[in-house]
């Protein structure tokens, strides 16, 4: 994983996320996956960005997501491209649902644990705080235990 200095001529926001940081840089993160080692570089290389810092990606997906998610750090705006998906925050123990449709946006506070479901084939376009995302298994219909990336204290 790295971030890159120069700008390619186009990129797939599927594979290859951009990072936006102080100075109003944007900056490819070439090499990036979900691997927890891969998770930590980017985390390290992010860091002086702090809670400034956003990952900018395309997700594609059908069904029911598998984990719970809160970003302590700043919000989140989650735009739905194509398709329909069903965002879900646990407000206070409540589910609080928003269904979006193509060209239709919401944003998750800061630290709301929340979860998105797509209906049928479906893309979203995710602007995400990028230290300290926390995820927690969903085994049932609100968050439980913790696992996560590093906290903008725990970056290295």
């Amino acid at each position: 994983m790295r971030l890159v200095n120069h700008e390619p001529p186009a990129m797939d926001l599927r594979t290859t996320p951009v990072h936006l940081g102080q100075g109003s840089r944007a900056k490819p993160v070439e090499g990036f996956t979900w691997d927890p080692e891969v998770l930590q570089a980017y985390s390290a290389a992010v860091a002086a960005d702090g809670a400034e810092g956003r990952m900018v990606m395309i997700f594609d997906g059908d069904g029911p997501g598998d984990h719970w998610e809160s970003h302590p750090a700043g919000d989140e705006l989650v735009v739905c491209l194509s398709g329909s998906v069903t965002v879900t925050r646990d407000v206070d123990g409540l589910p609080d649902r928003v269904v979006l449709g193509p060209g239709e946006a919401t944003i998750n506070p800061a630290g709301v644990w929340h979860v998105v479901d797509m209906q049928g084939p479906t893309s979203i376009l995710a602007i995400t705080a990028s230290l300290g995302t926390d995820h927690r298994p969903r085994t049932d219909t609100r968050p439980t235990e913790h696992l996560g990336t590093p906290s903008p204290q725990e970056a290295p």
